[in-house]
């Protein structure tokens, strides 16, 4: 999109609210504009698209140091997935491709981490580390969105930096319904749709809730990428490449809830899935600038190398789980059972046309991808009163789980091409995969299935004083694994348990003030592709093995915090945590031979060491009543996060893990016009990753996303916003080596390379009208 074309939409998003506040202006007072209601209270679909209020972030009464968010604080600046939400929340960071927002690093920690849940239940999704990508999630379909900061005897051990709880909404938190219908303009030209649809009322004894959501999804993206013999040394190509992800999501959610005097019932489910194809394509010239329009002997130098890489994704998750609950005599029971499912199918195919030789090759590869995680749960808990304010809660947790991952792949036949294709091929016109020839055949190369099973035994006891809430706990875990390599023909058992302590508490001080603290013990198990058996991946020349016997790493870890209420919605909030990580997983060479021969070696996954995660986070989210603007409210978080690890080749922090992470904005209500405009923005700081042969350094540029609204009457709200306005930048430095000893002593240089992504920014026009 042009410079022109840029200005004339950021003008027309800009000057929205006033076109359209105009024919109000005669208005006294904001009819439109309606009060919270109470927690408890089932709010109507008037109350969620027409919300003339500020929405701030929630003091929450357990006595675990969590922090809410509602769907209201994210909705006015039209999040399409749950990842976008998580952008505005502490120490929240990703490393994914720009505009994308896909595995949450909760205080910069690999995804591993951190424990995703939906709706307080585990869900399986298709990453190794037995990630979730939480750009699966529409936020349409969010009630709000909860950051447990410590843990709990009452939940899966699995939060070493925390756990992100995406909850969804429910039959007794909507009445009536409403309809979400707009598009999405990028700065190529491209227009996609986004639709979605929730209702939620009363069938029978109890509440229905359902929702639905189509949202066209589109990344273009441009990568530009220098590589030298070594830092300041000889260039030896440039690659400029396109990369474009285009798809659409599908997602669906219900619930039915049956509230009684003595007995309570939820079944609930949802749906999700992806629909994309992603298009890359890659020129390598060898020259710094230009772009030939020739072959041989271009204005920009010679062109190396044309590569096309074409990944199509199809992939679903979706669960099913019923809970109920009973108060009797012996206090409150409740059981749950539920079963969820993911299911990954990727078809990438890669062609290429090699120029840097006196014959041109073409060489083309296929890889298929198929990955298959189920889950079967089921749980209870029974809580009982001990004594006045003091009550004991004991339960348990049974989870089966069996993954199947395995990758096919064929080689198309190679062939030289003539000598006079140098002249005759125009790459601007042609692509490679106009020259794909047959397939040699299909072989597999990875096929693995991993079965877990968990039984878990866990007991608190809680009390609240009124000034003072506090729990203190114990859960046990206990898990048996089998792990196959079935290209291999081997098989492993491996059974670990765990004993967690954890307690919490909060503690009223002065006049609206509150401390928190909160200790526990945490697990994270290994990843699937490092406890399979057998070789499955090569560190250039080398062979990585995986180790079936590797140790889930463990920590002990710490929160101290301070929160203090401004009036009667705001919070500022002060937070230190402090995680001892024990047996980490790196890899190491085991200096046995590789099977590229002398001088390579097979490196596997082991526990090595110990290390260190600590940092403090800020938070403030409140009008400025104090200051006689109620109706502007200002929300803000800033988070410094650092580690320590020691590794053979020094110390460094945690990979991937940014130094800091802080975002800010605002929103001013117009109460007269029934209008309203805000503004965000975010940065975070840079990170590193060292592994062998390779080590990169990773920064990101800021974002600022815009918005205004207009409200008419009591149903229909109308949402225009800028995104990425910035035209966010990441870059990255690669340091690649032939050799360990190499990297040890920086003179082994295979490559240097300097890689710089970018996209534009992205326009979104919303409107909702309830029913």
């Amino acid at each position: 999109m042009n410079t022109t074309c840029k200005l004339l939409l950021t003008a027309g998003i800009g000057s929205l609210a006033l076109g359209l506040a105009v024919p109000a202006a005669a208005q006294t007072a904001d009819a439109d504009a309606q009060p919270a209601p109470a927690t408890g209270e089932i709010e109507t679909a008037a109350d969620v698209v027409v919300n003339g209020t500020i929405a701030y972030r929630n003091r929450t009464e357990g006595a675990e140091p969590e922090l809410v968010y509602d769907n209201e604080f994210f909705q006015r600046f039209e999040p399409l997935t749950a990842g976008d939400a998580l952008k505005r929340v502490p120490s929240v960071t990703f490393l994914s491709d720009v505009i994308e927002s896909d595995g949450p690093r909760l205080r910069g920690l690999d995804p591993g981490y951190t424990q995703i849940l939906i709706n307080g239940e585990k869900v399986p999704g298709n990453q190794a580390d037995r990630g979730f990508f939480m750009d699966r999630i529409p936020a349409e379909l969010i009630k709000q969105v909860e950051i447990v900061r410590s843990s709990s005897a009452r939940r899966t051990g699995d939060a070493v930096a925390g756990t992100l709880n995406i909850v969804l909404r429910d039959g007794y938190q909507l009445d009536g319904g409403y309809v979400r219908a707009g598009g999405l303009f990028f700065d190529d030209g491209e227009v996609k749709p986004s639709l979605g649809a929730v209702f939620g009322g009363k069938v029978g004894p109890g509440r229905i809730l359902l929702g639905a959501n189509v949202q066209g999804r589109y990344n273009p993206k441009k990568k530009f990428s220098l590589r030298f013999d070594e830092p300041g040394g000889t260039l030896q190509n440039r690659e400029d490449q396109s990369d474009t992800r285009d798809g659409t999501d599908y997602a669906f959610n219900a619930s039915y809830d049956i509230d009684g005097e003595t007995t309570d019932f939820e079944l609930s489910g949802f749906y999700v899935r992806t629909d994309r194809l992603e298009t890359e394509r890659s020129f390598e010239y060898n020259s710094a600038t230009g772009s030939g329009g020739s072959v041989r002997n271009g204005a920009g130098g010679n062109l190396l190398v044309d590569n096309s890489n074409i990944n199509n994704i199809d992939q679903f998750n979706y669960s099913i789980g019923a809970k109920i609950s009973h108060e009797w005599s012996a206090g409150e029971t409740k059981l749950k059972v539920g079963y969820a499912k993911m299911n990954d199918e990727q078809w990438e195919t890669e062609n290429e046309i090699e120029f840097d030789r006196t014959t041109p090759r073409f060489t083309g590869d296929r890889f298929d991808t198929h990955i298959v995680d189920t889950e079967f749960s089921a749980g209870f808990e029974h809580k009982a009163p001990l004594g006045k304010d003091i009550d004991l809660a004991f339960g348990g947790y049974y989870q089966n789980k069996v993954r199947n991952a395995d990758v096919e792949e064929a080689t198309r036949q190679r062939f030289n091409l003539t000598t006079a294709f140098h002249t005759s091929y125009s790459q601007f016109a042609l692509s490679p995969e106009l020259y794909a020839a047959g397939f040699v055949g299909f072989a597999p190369t990875a096929d693995s299935r991993v079965k877990e099973e968990r039984k878990d035994l866990f007991a608190l006891i809680e009390g609240d004083t009124g000034s003072v809430r506090w729990e203190v706990g114990l859960r046990w875990e206990n898990t048996n694994s089998r792990i196959t390599n079935r290209v291999d023909g081997l098989s492993v058992r491996q059974d670990y348990d765990h004993l967690l302590p954890s307690a919490s508490a909060k503690i009223e001080v002065g006049g609206g003030g509150r401390i928190t603290v909160s200790g526990a013990r945490t697990v994270r198990r290994p990843r699937f592709d490092h406890i399979t058996p057998g070789i499955f991946e090569e560190i250039g020349d080398n062979d990585l093995a995986g180790n079936p016997f590797l140790k889930p790493e463990s920590a002990w870890g710490a929160d101290l915090g301070y929160e203090h209420r401004i009036g009667s919605t705001g919070v500022i909030g002060i937070n230190f945590f402090y995680r001892d990580v024990k047996d980490l997983i790196e890899v190491i060479n085991t200096q046995e031979e590789g099977s590229g021969g002398p001088g390579t070696f097979v490196y596997t996954p082991a526990n090595t060491g110990d290390g260190k995660v600590y940092g403090i986070e800020f938070d403030l989210s409140t009008s400025l009543g104090f200051l006689g603007l109620p109706d502007t409210g200002v929300f803000g978080n800033f988070s410094l996060l650092d580690s320590e690890i020691t590794d053979e080749f020094g110390d460094r922090r945690f990979n991937g893990q940014s130094d800091y992470v802080y975002n800010f904005g605002f929103i001013q209500n117009f109460p007269s016009f029934g209008a309203a405009f805000g503004a965000t923005y975010r940065k975070q700081g840079g990170a590193f990753d060292r592994n062998y042969l390779e080590e990169v350094h990773t920064t990101y540029g800021a974002d600022l996303e815009v918005f205004v609204e207009k409200r008419f009457g009591k149903n229909i709200t109308l949402r225009a916003v800028g995104s990425n306005l910035l035209d966010g930048e990441k870059r990255e430095a690669f340091d690649k080596f032939n050799s360990i000893t190499g990297q040890i002593a920086r003179d082994d240089y295979e490559e240097y390379e300097l890689e710089r992504e970018k996209a534009g920014p992205v326009f979104q026009v919303m409107a909702r009208v309830a029913f």
